[in-house]
């Protein structure tokens, strides 16, 4: 059972912690890319090398039924031409929001860099094929999790989903190629992206993208206040 901490022990170790206590890169956004994805591009490899953990992990946010937010963690699939991946099941918490309302914004947080990037814009829905391509190119767990469903359900026991689990895990095996029938591979199509460098000083660098309207072309750029 977890210890309860008093409300003054916990302000303390709040106030103990420290920000970016790294040597942080440099960014001059006079010398970025015309559009978003060459950076993000670039600033993933970086943090790959840096050695920050899970950098394919990202905050995804949605409307949530009663028009308030709602948040929860997931995994970048892919970012190319199309927009930003990311998978769940259709019948999920979050893919009945988006079936509501297809828009959504990503945060992705690189604290080994003090970096940070945000990704706002509108969301579709790839097409069954594609959505099990994706899944069948990853993992027997992450197919045995697709396999197993009802995310988001409320579930009776522990024992149910170590049932479950069990015989997912042994059909995934069993069938490598097996159909998820629920699960969709989602794509933000961004309307803009900014990238967050931080400073040791707080004079942080914000360049923010804005896709041009049609007609107009590309993307405008422009800096932020800290």
């Amino acid at each position: 059972m977890t210890s309860p901490v008093p409300q003054e022990t916990f302000r303390t170790l709040l106030r103990a912690q420290k920000v970016w206590d790294v040597e942080l890169p440099v960014f001059d956004p006079a010398h970025a890319p015309a559009a978003p994805l060459p950076l993000f591009h670039a600033w993933f490899a970086e943090a790959v090398d840096a050695g920050q953990p899970e950098p394919h992990t990202m905050q995804l946010a949605t409307v949530a039924e009663d028009g308030g937010p709602d948040v929860r963690t997931v995994m970048l699939h892919d970012a190319d031409e199309l927009g930003w991946h990311f998978a769940s099941h259709a019948t999920s918490t979050k893919g009945r929001q988006l079936a509501a309302r297809p828009e959504a914004a990503l945060h992705f947080y690189w604290a080994a860099q003090g970096r940070q990037i945000r990704v706002r814009g509108r969301v579709t829905t790839a097409p069954h094929a594609e959505s099990l391509a994706d899944l069948h190119a990853r993992s027997t767990g992450a197919l045995a999790a697709a396999l197993v469903g009802r995310q988001s359900e409320v579930l009776p026991s522990s024992e149910e989903l170590a049932r479950s689990s069990q015989a997912a895990w042994e059909r995934a095996q069993a069938e490598p190629d097996a159909d998820a029938p629920t699960w969709t591979l989602y794509v933000l199509d961004p309307l803009e992206v900014e990238y967050f460098q931080g400073d040791a000083r707080r004079r942080h660098v914000r360049l923010r993208y804005r896709r041009q309207a049609e007609g107009e072309g590309g993307w405008a750029r422009e800096l932020l206040w800290p």
